[in-house]
């Protein structure tokens, strides 16, 4: 072999040493988009959370022309489904869209299998529902003034239900009791439809549920709606003040339902992922199919949305403190 020859194998070999020690450029490690998405759904098939990942589903396959599904994990008031994607890789092929919940467990459980802030990179809030503040057809107080007036005239009398201990709408009425000054009662049931079936029949007062929940038996004058918790007041029901509005200066505790990716430190997946749910987010056709639910998109994404969530999972620690929550 002449030195010609030699020279062209040193040379051939080296690049392949070289091939091996560069690691992949980002655009091939995080190419967008993947070949298949799944959204992680940490609930039962069948409610609001997995209806909405059902839509979102639909579109993200649409709009970026790969197959979207979404998977049901349920179990341990959401942490399951959620740690699943907390080992996921951060390329946008698993997605988790889950509800409030998700900001309260940190200060519910003594240890989650993830951290909350660290764990998830948040994407958009998917969508909003204005929580109610509803009393039984027959109970005395016709506003907010009225209930907060009885209830401090007899502490501890009057009760309220929610759909178990640490829930949005149990914390709701907590945050209610702490900002009004008042001692209320607290009755946990398995689920909000045991406690809703409880305040129809009058066994118990008052209940905070969520807007798209109460409004049927509203609408059918079987209980009555004295505020709703939003800042501003709900289009399905102009008429009802905020609580903010009827007193309890700056109450605001709304529903609202969240997509996150695992933790992706800002990657191209991610930047790319949040661009296309603000675009599907902005469209009139998922406004539509939302208000079949009674909510309605979402207007925080990327770090704003981050923000939120950081600011939430502070408030409801401090009403979860105050409330002495029992911690699991």
């Amino acid at each position: 072999m002449n030195w010609i020859a030699k020279a062209r194998m040193l040379w051939l070999a080296g690049l392949a040493l070289l091939s091996l020690t560069i690691p992949p450029s980002p655009v091939s490690a995080q190419q967008f988009p993947p070949s298949q998405i799944k959204i992680v759904v940490p609930f039962p098939a069948g409610g609001t959370t997995d209806i909405l990942a059902r839509f979102i589903a639909q579109h993200l396959s649409e709009k970026l022309g790969v197959s979207t599904i979404v998977e049901n994990r349920a179990g341990a008031s959401g942490t399951i489904g959620s740690e699943m994607v907390a080992k996921s890789p951060a390329d946008g092929s698993v997605l988790l869209i889950t509800a409030t919940h998700h900001v309260i467990n940190p200060s519910l459980f003594r240890k989650l299998p993830y951290d909350t802030e660290a764990a998830f990179a948040p994407v958009a809030v998917v969508a909003t529902a204005p929580n109610a503040l509803v009393v039984s057809k027959d109970f005395p107080a016709k506003s907010v003034g009225e209930l907060i007036a009885m209830a401090k005239k007899d502490p501890g009398k009057l009760s309220f239900g929610s759909s178990g201990i640490g829930g949005a709408n149990h914390l709701s009425g907590e945050l209610f009791k702490q900002m009004a000054g008042i001692d209320i009662v607290h009755i946990p049931y398995k689920g909000a439809a045991p406690a809703m079936n409880d305040l129809l029949g009058g066994h118990i007062p008052i209940m905070f549920d969520t807007l798209p929940t109460v409004l049927p038996a509203a609408s059918a004058g079987n209980i009555r709606v004295l505020a709703v918790t939003s800042k501003t007041r709900a289009a399905s029901l102009p008429d009802v003040p905020t609580l903010d509005e009827a007193g309890v200066k700056g109450f605001e505790a709304t529903a609202w339902f969240g997509m996150y990716m695992p933790a992706a430190n800002g990657n191209a997946a991610y930047t790319r992922m949040v661009e296309v749910m603000n675009e599907i987010l902005a469209s009139q056709a998922i406004a539509e199919k939302f208000a079949t639910q009674g909510v309605a998109p979402g207007k925080l994404s990327g770090a704003d949305f981050t923000r939120f969530v950081d600011a939430e999972i502070k408030k409801w620690s401090a009403v979860v403190k105050t409330a002495n929550v029992p911690l699991e």
